[in-house]
């Protein structure tokens, strides 16, 4: 764990960081590390709505993620709220994640940005 990073949550398989320069001035930059599942999703819900600032968006990075299944798409895409009032940015969006988004019909909303392939 870089100096810079406080970190957020972390159980056996999922590790949450949040960046000390974030994405933007009062943005928080996250990082995700691992794998996301029904077993720790609420736990990752509860962490991200703990580092976001009323009124703001957090960034969140799923480059590192190893696995995430649908229980942790919908904490990060928050499909039963309307576009305006959801909060999360993704960023780094592997091919992986990007599948299960089409799947799932989330993938084209314009808060998501795609890592390099």
């Amino acid at each position: 764990m870089n100096v810079q990073e406080r970190l957020l949550y972390q159980d056996q398989q999922l590790t949450v960081l949040m960046a000390a320069g974030p994405a933007a001035p009062g943005v928080p930059a996250v990082t995700l590390i691992g794998e996301i599942d029904a077993s720790n999703s609420p736990a990752l819900a509860t962490a991200l709505a703990g580092c976001r600032s009323q009124g703001t968006y957090i960034v969140v990075d799923t480059g590192s993620l190893s696995f995430i299944d649908v229980s942790g798409l919908r904490v990060l895409v928050m499909p039963t709220l309307p576009p305006s009032q959801r909060w999360i940015r993704l960023h780094n969006v592997t091919p992986y994640q990007r599948r299960l988004l089409r799947m799932m019909g989330w993938f084209y909303q314009p808060r998501v940005r795609h890592a390099s392939l």
